[in-house]
């Protein structure tokens, strides 16, 4: 072993057990706070090229009769390996979690689609920003890892049998080379491309990650396709691809698809290099670091759980990690000592299919009480206060509206294209409008995505005592003006929003007077992204030019825009209200935490400088609700008075809020002067 790491008669190798535990340490280091280590993210990578090497190593020591032979052994060795573990953590998780998670729908679904080995879908499919504030919230998040893994599962041993690489005396290792060598380079060249584009698909996805397994299916399959070239990897000095490992894990997030390519090469070295005599081999093997890398999988389950609930909970403090680093290593000892290593070990049934039988019943038998509970009646296990008034939720976005003494109600339902469903849905004035449009002195027409018809509450006055007339439409996910796809970029809501532009807004505007407005009203975070690069300016630049066109059109009929901004990233923090107020389990503060004022003024900092050119130019007037929403160093729930500021999770103006917003807009409308100047 000394002078061949990569010998296919090697059994057990402490060392990548050592590795292991570099790989989950960076992990939980960079999860507590990224700044200890930005880019330990990549300790996932190292994990996939360690299985991508085992698993294949795995194979040629158990040479399969038949396929069918091959994957019942190789199924119920993989279930008891991961089903036990997983098991314990996502049941009894998931329960705590509906304690101290006010509406824990998402976490529960991601926990049971990681038992059946498809969070990582459910995730991409959930559009997540891994590396947002949200998904710190979802206590399942983390198995997005396990997902790929278990999909690759899926084809290596069909693949392995199919080259011959199973078959007993069948050698096989130049045909597997082959085959995982293309499949690899095609994955990796899906890695980079959909990475800048596509991050979410890139990051969660399989296919964009099968090349981190298939460097480790690659390595071992060396020495039987070229001795020469794995005898000369196995007398590489290993220290360098450690020190190597180290550096790409110090980076920044900006680095991340050549600090992957870099971890992915070190680790495949590392594996190959490591042997007896060296200083690496000996830091790997060091008793303890062996101990960590054993416990590695319980591990990397429960990290993340006790970080997860201790965000929505006490929080992270420098006075609470030593507790919290604590607490994850006596569940993780625990799980691996009196669960993971014994049902391991045990022999469940005599036979291979009643193994992988018991194993899938154990998965659905926790999936469905997961189930059960979250079709429970809301807060139905939650133990804090929800102290939320009506008019609370995504669902009263749709509530009608009407203001008291005035002609004219809001009917809600009837003034929003919902999805695709509705595109030929037609939007009555007469259905939408608060006080007369008829008799109005002036009037205005609100337009927007589903922030606009959160605004129903904000024109009291002006109807009441000005006389204007307030018409609110809305188009779930509609681009922020016509020259734009559906936010999202597709789902259901691709028609509704070429229907809106171009057929719902054109006939409500034509039936405006001169000096009449439209306002528009959109939340506008896809154009304040956490770092700017060609992408976010190329959407800018297409923002400006859509509302100078939109401006020019209004101007034509003598009508004025107005444009909403200021509105903060409540969205990222993926909090329902309910976590806004001070609850017995989060005596420091709940985990409402959005990105404070300094960090979204820098951030909108681009898309204030648009819209203050274009006001500057006579083209709109921005409406800016920033210091309402941010009136001091936090962006925080709640308001000065201590009124909650979001009616749901998705960052929508609760009622109250939209009240204290109500002078700030009437400011604007109420402005008088002559329609926004044409181009």
């Amino acid at each position: 072993m000394s002078d061949t790491p990569l010998s296919p008669g090697a059994g057990y190798r402490a060392e990548i057990d050592g590795l292991r535990a570099l790989a989950v340490v960076a992990v939980i280091l960079n999860h507590i706070d990224d700044r200890l280590l930005p880019s330990g993210y990549l300790g996932v990578d190292i994990f996939f090229v360690i299985s991508g090497f085992v698993i294949t190593a795995s194979l040629t020591r158990r040479p399969a009769r038949s396929l069918g032979d091959l994957l019942l052994g190789f199924y119920s060795r993989r279930l008891k390996r991961l089903v036990p573990a997983l098991l314990v953590f996502v049941v009894v998780v998931g329960i705590l979690s509906c304690l101290v998670i006010p509406r824990p729908h998402t976490a529960l679904r991601t926990g049971i689609s990681a038992l059946f080995g498809f969070s990582n879908i459910y995730l991409h499919g959930q559009a997540t920003d891994y590396f947002g504030t949200a998904t710190k919230l979802n206590p399942f998040t983390h198995t997005w890892s396990l997902g790929v893994e278990e999909q690759v599962y899926l084809l290596l041993p069909l693949v392995a049998w199919l080259t011959g690489f199973a078959r007993p005396g069948a050698g096989g290792h130049r045909a597997l080379f082959g085959v995982m060598g293309v499949a690899s380079l095609a994955s990796l060249i899906a890695f980079v491309q959909l990475y800048p584009t596509q991050q979410a698909a890139a990051y969660f996805l399989m296919p964009p990650r099968l090349w981190e397994m298939g460097a480790g299916c690659l390595l071992f399959c060396l020495g039987g396709v070229w001795p020469a070239a794995a005898r000369g990897l196995g007398r590489l000095p290993p220290l360098p691809a450690v020190l190597g490992l180290v550096a790409v894990m110090l980076l920044p997030l900006a680095w991340a698809v050549p600090a992957t390519v870099a971890a992915v090469l070190l680790t495949t070295l590392l594996i190959a290099s490591l042997r007896q005599g060296t200083a690496a081999y000996r830091l790997f093997s060091l008793p303890a670091l062996v101990r960590v890398g054993l416990i590695s999988y319980s591990l990397y389950l429960w990290h993340w759980g006790v970080l997860s609930l201790s965000r929505w909970t006490i929080g992270l403090h420098w006075w609470s990690l030593p507790f919290q680093i604590g607490l994850m290593v006596l569940l993780s000892v625990a799980s691996y000592r009196w669960v993971e290593k014994p049902l391991r070990q045990a022999s469940w049934a005599p036979r291979r299919d009643r193994t992988i039988a018991i194993g899938v019943g154990g998965l659905a038998a926790g999936a469905g009480l997961l189930i059960g509970v979250d079709n429970l009646p809301p807060f139905s296990l939650y133990t804090g206060r929800n102290p939320i008034p009506a008019g609370m939720g995504v669902e009263s976005l749709v509530d009608p509206y009407r203001v008291a003494g005035a002609a004219g109600t809001w009917q809600g339902s009837p003034c929003v294209l919902a999805n695709d469903g509705e595109a030929a849905k037609t939007i009555a004035i007469e259905d939408c409008t608060l006080g007369d449009f008829a008799t109005a002195r002036h009037r205005v027409l609100v337009v927007g995505n589903s922030f606009s018809a959160s605004f129903a509450g904000a024109f009291d006055e002006m109807v009441a005592a000005d006389g204007y007339a307030v018409t609110i439409t809305s188009a779930w996910a509609a681009s922020p003006v016509g020259n734009f796809a559906a936010l999202g970029g597709g789902g259901p809501f691709v028609a509704t929003n070429r229907a809106y532009w171009n057929r719902v807004v054109p006939g409500l505007v034509a039936q405006l007077r001169p000096g009449d407005w439209v306002f528009l009203v959109n939340d506008m975070v896809m154009f304040s992204p956490p770092s700017q690069g060609p992408g976010s300016r190329l959407i800018l630049q297409t923002l400006r030019v859509g509302l100078t066109d939109f401006s020019a059109s209004l101007a034509r009929r003598g009508v004025r825009l107005a444009v909403l901004n200021g509105l903060p990233f409540a969205r990222e923090a993926n909090c329902h209200p309910a976590s806004a107020v001070p609850q017995w389990f989060s005596p420091f503060g709940g985990p409402c935490l959005m990105p404070d004022r300094a960090e979204s003024l820098r951030r909108r900092q681009p898309l204030d400088d648009l819209l203050g050119d274009l006001q500057a130019q006579g083209k709109l007037q921005v409406v800016d609700l920033f210091d309402l929403f941010c009136p001091e160093g936090d962006c925080t729930y709640r308001a000065r008075g201590g009124e909650i500021l979001y009616r749901d999770e998705h960052s929508h103006p609760s009622k109250q809020a939209v009240q204290l917003a109500a002078p700030l807009i009437r400011n604007v409308l109420m402005t008088p002067g002559t329609s926004a100047q044409g181009t």
